[in-house]
């Protein structure tokens, strides 16, 4: 199987002969290549550089575009500072000042073409189709609609006013909805065979805000998305396990499962197409583990899930990681 059909396969629920392997790489990446993770994040050539060189090294199973939170925001004007050994930083949250609803309704949502870094990610994704055709996944990359929102007005900001300012709240939500949207079309029409939505900040938010004003925009992005023919991984940092009453009810393809989550329950509460990817600890078993210990705890993963799984660890392979845990990490499994 090439790596893409073992990833479509996967998704299907059809045969594989050994488990997907999609980790999600960025400043590990870049340093595999000699580079840096500012490099990485403000220039498409070094991000598919460096991810080609670890699906091929590594023997990976899917491409991806992720980076940093900060495309769609700066797309809204913010100025991104890059570091070359940590995460882009947002200077300033474009919408820390506007805090009333007729200040939103001046907004425009930024469009892919006009934004210098949201272009950025659709060109990485041509770059891939261009080099690879059809034989990786190529993952795109979207904030969801509370991580966008987050992102705007500063995440104190965000979380005091779905509390406080509800209404507010959820006419920003709309607004990071479309932006998603819109983004997401852009980069399954350059060749985003998956789109992975990441919206963090919704493990700090309670179950009432989430029910109320968060799932119905993240549904209208995962609909927008499978609509259009693509496949959608939700991926959201921390414990989630308050959330996936709700949660469960998306029709997502791709769960990841952070390193605190309980995969057994995750087994028994997701519906049985959606495949469950993880959840090694990325500090804890993938970078300070041996080889042999993460190759026990990625058998006792498959142990807990079944067929339904990729190989992942619960959030970003992190810098420092040594060479012989991520190819322990890639090892090929048979699905007995």
């Amino acid at each position: 199987m090439t790596p893409f059909e073992r990833y479509q396969h996967m998704l299907n629920g059809e045969p594989v002969d050994i488990y997907p392997r999609t980790p999600i790489l960025m400043q590990y990446a870049a340093e595999h290549i000699g580079s840096n993770y500012g490099a990485f994040a403000s220039d498409h050539r070094v991000l598919v550089e460096a991810n080609i060189a670890c699906a091929k090294d590594f023997d990976f199973d899917q491409v991806s575009c992720i980076s940093d939170p900060y495309r769609e925001t700066s797309g809204f004007g913010a100025e991104i500072k890059y570091h070359e050994n940590g995460v882009p930083e947002c200077v300033t949250p474009p919408l820390a000042d506007l805090d009333e609803i007729e200040d939103l309704e001046e907004l425009t949502i930024p469009q892919t073409e006009n934004s210098v870094r949201m272009k950025d990610r659709v060109d990485a994704i041509k770059a891939y189709k261009k080099q690879l055709g059809e034989t990786y996944s190529i993952l795109g990359w979207v904030e969801g609609p509370a991580a966008l929102a987050g992102d705007l007005r500063g995440l104190t900001d965000f979380l005091m006013d779905l509390i406080d300012e509800p209404e507010y709240s959820a006419q920003l939500l709309d607004i990071c909805t479309d932006t998603s949207i819109q983004f997401a079309l852009e980069q399954i029409k350059a060749g985003a065979d998956t789109i992975g939505i990441g919206d963090a900040i919704c493990s700090q938010i309670s179950p009432t805000s989430y029910d109320e004003l968060i799932w119905s925009r993240q549904k209208r992005l995962v609909d927008a998305i499978r609509s259009a023919g693509a496949s959608v991984r939700l991926h959201i940092c921390g414990q989630t396990q308050h959330l996936w009453p709700k949660l469960k009810e998306l029709d997502i393809n791709i769960f990841d499962c952070d390193h605190m989550v309980d995969l057994q329950l995750a087994r028994a509460t997701f519906p049985p197409k959606v495949v469950l990817a993880g959840n090694l600890d990325p500090v804890g078993d993938i970078r300070n583990g041996t080889p042999d210990e993460i190759k026990a705890k990625l058998n006792h993963c498959i142990d807990l899930v079944g067929t339904q799984f990729m190989v992942n660890a619960g959030c970003e392979i992190p810098s420092g990681t040594p060479k012989e845990n991520v190819v322990a990490l890639c090892e090929p499994i048979t699905p007995r």
